[in-house]
């Protein structure tokens, strides 16, 4: 990898004009070029396609006949459907023509300590519709501190699942289309830390657990939820992408230890 975090096939422009429209300083402060970055991972995984988002092979099956990517956005923000406040920046927005697919990615996060999520009243307004009922009581749970994860930011996807919720609602009511959205967790699971440090392999198991448990509490609301390892994904682009993809595959495990 070169020092500033991006590898040599990447469009180097396109990944700065990417992140200095999303809130965190990522580039500025140094955080992107850090050896545990997660922002660099997804910019150099998925910037490969950003001039050619056509070439992203399917990797959900359930996907396959809508499978035809015309764009794809790293940063990419779902407003709330209201004006003030902070609204959630999903690592990659893919477009499909019968879908929006949000991915979120994760690669140390799950096994560093965490803190409770702070979840105001504003989550809780009467705006998502009888078909986000099932995130909207994991969001309740965790207030109430009925319900924990020690590994997942479950907070966090919920936000998310209400973010596409409510592009795409807005959508349908701007151009009479309806498209169907989903919520893609991506993880990856390292075996140490970049000092050498092992990752407690119980903390791996943990999180496996807790995303589980998290996908059958919101299995059946109007955000499909799916999570995957990049391992999973980078086998699924070796196997079926074109010979540059599976060579960029292989540039990316080894880059970041995948």
């Amino acid at each position: 990898m070169l020092e500033d975090g991006l590898l040599p096939d990447i469009p180097r422009g396109r990944i700065e004009a990417a992140f200095a429209a999303a809130p965190g300083n990522e580039l500025a402060s140094g955080k992107f070029a850090s050896p545990e970055s997660s922002s660099a991972l997804v910019a150099n995984g998925f910037g490969w396609f950003l001039e050619r988002p056509d070439q992203l092979p399917c990797f959900v099956d359930a996907l396959k006949s809508d499978w035809q990517v015309r764009d794809l956005r790293l940063e990419a923000e779902m407003r709330f459907p209201w004006s003030g406040g902070r609204h959630p920046w999903l690592d990659v927005a893919l477009e499909l023509p019968g879908h929006l697919i949000g991915i979120e990615s994760k690669r140390y996060e799950p096994f560093r300590s965490r803190k409770a999520p702070s979840i105001s009243d504003a989550y809780f307004r009467d705006v998502w519709g009888e078909d986000m009922t099932r995130y909207g009581a994991v969001l309740q749970a965790l207030r109430n501190e009925e319900l924990s994860y020690d590994t997942l930011d479950a907070a966090q996807l919920v936000k998310h699942a209400y973010g596409l919720r409510t592009v795409l609602h807005r959508e349908e009511r701007e151009t009479g289309t309806r498209r169907d959205g989903w919520l893609i967790y991506l993880y990856a699971e390292p075996s140490a830390w970049p000092d050498g440090r092992p990752v407690n392999p119980y903390r791996i198991a943990q999180h496996r657990e807790e995303v589980a448990e998290f996908t059958d509490r919101v299995s059946g609301d109007e955000i499909t939820f799916h999570a995957m390892t990049w391992r999973e994904l980078l086998t699924s682009w070796e196997a079926n992408g074109p010979q540059s993809l599976s060579r960029h595959a292989l540039g990316l495990s080894k880059s970041f230890g995948l």
